[in-house]
């Protein structure tokens, strides 16, 4: 007897996680003219998570905001692979220190096995340094990228 059947695709959050990361997006831009995403997959095609990322970066056009000032939150689920990547503008004015504590902190979390929180934390995180360094100017920001979780394979 032949059964077919679909697969499933993989689900890495419940809607409830997926929600709380959505919120955490829409919070983090709301007060700056910044913009963050959030990229997960399953599998790294890279050694590095930052050359993967770095790819993603460019795929998704983030390079292209006016003032340089987007960061991707870059996730590989399965790989257990992660990376952080700010754009020049927000790069500059935040240092490596910052960069690299935000990782730090993202890691803690998911070695708890607190993904959802984790990503949440850091998009905060960098949603306050693109506040302080690209205020909101109601007068000329524009949402200049989707605020939504991208999904890779």
């Amino acid at each position: 007897m032949l059964r077919l059947f679909k697969r499933k695709s993989a689900e890495f959050f419940s809607e409830k996680e997926k929600e709380k990361i959505l919120q955490a997006i829409q919070a983090a831009e709301k007060n700056t003219s910044g913009e963050v995403r959030v990229y997960v997959e399953s599998r790294c095609r890279f050694v590095d998570a930052v050359d993967r990322a770095i790819e993603i970066f460019g795929g998704l056009k983030m390079h292209e905001t006016e003032q340089h000032n987007a960061a991707l939150v870059y996730v590989a689920m399965k790989d257990k692979q992660l990376a952080v990547f700010g754009d020049e503008g927000i790069y500059i004015k935040t240092g490596k220190e910052f960069w690299n504590t935000t990782v730090s902190n993202m890691i803690a979390q998911f070695n708890k096995e607190n993904y959802a929180d984790g990503i949440a934390d850091v998009v905060k995180k960098i949603g306050e340094a693109l506040e302080y360094h690209f205020p909101f100017d109601a007068s000329t920001d524009k949402n200049e990228l989707p605020d939504d979780i991208v999904f890779g394979k």
